[in-house]
């Protein structure tokens, strides 16, 4: 009996021991993530607000984490052909997707359509909202008004006048704000999309769109060499960087504040300490002195927020938003 008992102990120290060998390639392989380069889907084309922020975050991080963070553009229908890509991959941390405002403003529309690929609440885990960056109409200079109250007056009262409004794309922000303006202003302008922020910006310095919006990094340089007139900001405060430019309240379209904004979102499902861990990064990064110097050269300013801050933040915009889509049909 005595034998029976040593041979049942030395057995179940066997397995007992084959049980945490066999545990251990899973426990390293969550403790080392990441073990080989991320990707960051941009889903728009290279040149505006968003990739611009997404090459300088993605750098920092590359550096902290070890790992190459690599941008990827996407563009297309709002950026909802990028956001598609991260909804379907895996939740494993190593496919995550920078956005901005258009985010979920474009899913309102697309779900009121039947249209959305995807639904923001139920297929992304929030990360983090990085950066703050307001947003700005400008015009070709050539259009004679020097902001949205002269530009709404110079189309009531000169109906021969045809003017198209850019956008970067079916259901963005600046569709959106385009159709909220014409409505408050009684006026008429037809709407351009483009598959992002540098095709927008190459056709209004051309000429050919009048009129168009998008966050200021996309078009600062411009407005300072004043070869695009900056018309108003959505933001709440006058911007430090453009003290002679109104916001949209001051002109009378308080109906078309609007907080301007990039973040970080990971695919549904994401384990919490891969989140959790890629939030400390974007917030060390957007804090770094360097990065932070980057931004503000751009109009932007670091935030660095918890994913339930993001959370609320595009809960605010798509409820401020969603009756002004419905009302309107945007698709």
């Amino acid at each position: 009996m005595h034998c029976k008992r040593q041979t049942m102990r030395r057995v179940f120290t066997v397995l007992f021991g084959a049980l945490c060998v066999a545990a251990m390639p899973g426990l390293a392989l969550a403790q080392a993530y990441p073990s080989k380069p991320i990707k960051m889907i941009v889903p728009f084309p290279a040149g505006g607000t968003t990739d611009i922020v997404a090459r300088i975050v993605a750098q920092r991080m590359s550096e902290s984490m070890g790992q190459p963070v690599l941008v990827d553009n996407r563009g297309g229908a709002g950026g909802a052909i990028g956001a598609d890509i991260v909804a379907k991959a895996a939740p494993d941390g190593y496919t995550i997707l920078m956005h901005n405002l258009t985010f979920p403003l474009s899913s309102v529309a697309q779900t009121l359509n039947n249209r959305s690929p995807f639904n923001v609440d139920t297929d992304f885990a929030g990360v983090s909202i990085a950066v703050s960056v307001p947003f700005v109409w400008t015009a070709n200079p050539s259009v004679p008004a020097k902001d949205l109250r002269e530009l709404a007056n110079l189309l009531r009262t000169n109906k021969s006048l045809q003017y198209n409004y850019g956008s970067t794309g079916p259901g963005s922000a600046m569709h959106v704000l385009g159709e909220s303006y014409k409505r408050d202003a009684k006026i008429e302008m037809e709407h351009v999309p483009f598959k992002g922020a540098a095709p927008l910006k190459q056709e209004l310095l051309s000429g050919r769109i009048q009129v168009g919006g998008d966050q200021l990094s996309s078009s600062l340089a411009e407005i300072k060499a004043g070869t695009l007139r900056a018309l108003a900001t959505t933001a709440t405060k006058r911007i430090a960087g453009l003290p002679d430019v109104p916001t949209v309240k001051e002109l009378g379209f308080p109906g078309l504040e609007l907080e301007g904004w990039n973040g970080v979102f990971a695919p549904a499902k994401t384990p919490k300490d891969i989140i959790d861990r890629l939030n400390r990064e974007i917030i060390a990064a957007v804090r770094n002195p360097d990065v932070v110097k980057r931004l503000a050269d751009l109009g932007a300013e670091g935030v660095g927020s918890t994913p339930a801050e993001q959370d609320a933040i595009l809960k605010r915009q798509m409820d401020q938003f969603r009756a002004v889509i419905r009302d309107m049909k945007l698709e």
